[in-house]
């Protein structure tokens, strides 16, 4: 359904420094970099999301946050572990969330801009379901 998804951030290469290993950790790659702006996705020059510079960052307040598949558990606590070793403040270790969903395996940091980010896998332990749910 969405073709990107663009956050506003005080300082690009701060905000880097969480999402660069998060990310990567859950096998996004940096799909392009500008002064004022570096995209991820899974492929060269197709970002799905965009960290933007921005003279005075906001978020969007209660309720909003951005979610990222993880292929496996161990890739959500790689996103954890990263995310929290590049400055990101913990908002939820690592396991699973019976409240969301069967296998619904989570971590969830804030960034440095204060925007709430989570991996999510839905793999069972034996990997029958996709990370997508389905």
């Amino acid at each position: 359904m969405l073709h990107h998804l663009s956050l506003p951030v005080a300082d690009i290469e701060r905000a880097r420094r969480i999402y660069d290993p998060a990310l990567g950790a859950l096998g996004y790659l940096i799909a392009f970099t500008a002064e004022d702006a570096v995209g991820y996705g899974l492929e060269p020059g197709k970002d799905k999301l965009c960290l933007k510079r921005v003279p005075k960052p906001g978020n969007a307040g209660p309720g909003f946050h951005v979610a990222f598949a993880a292929p496996t558990r161990a890739a959500v606590a790689a996103f954890h572990r990263a995310a929290i070793d590049g400055g990101a403040r913990d908002n939820g270790a690592p396991g699973l969330r019976p409240q969301y969903g069967d296998n619904y395996y989570a971590a969830f940091v804030i960034d440095a801009d204060g925007h709430p980010i989570e991996a999510v896998c839905r793999n069972s332990e034996q990997g029958t379901t996709g990370s997508d749910g389905s």
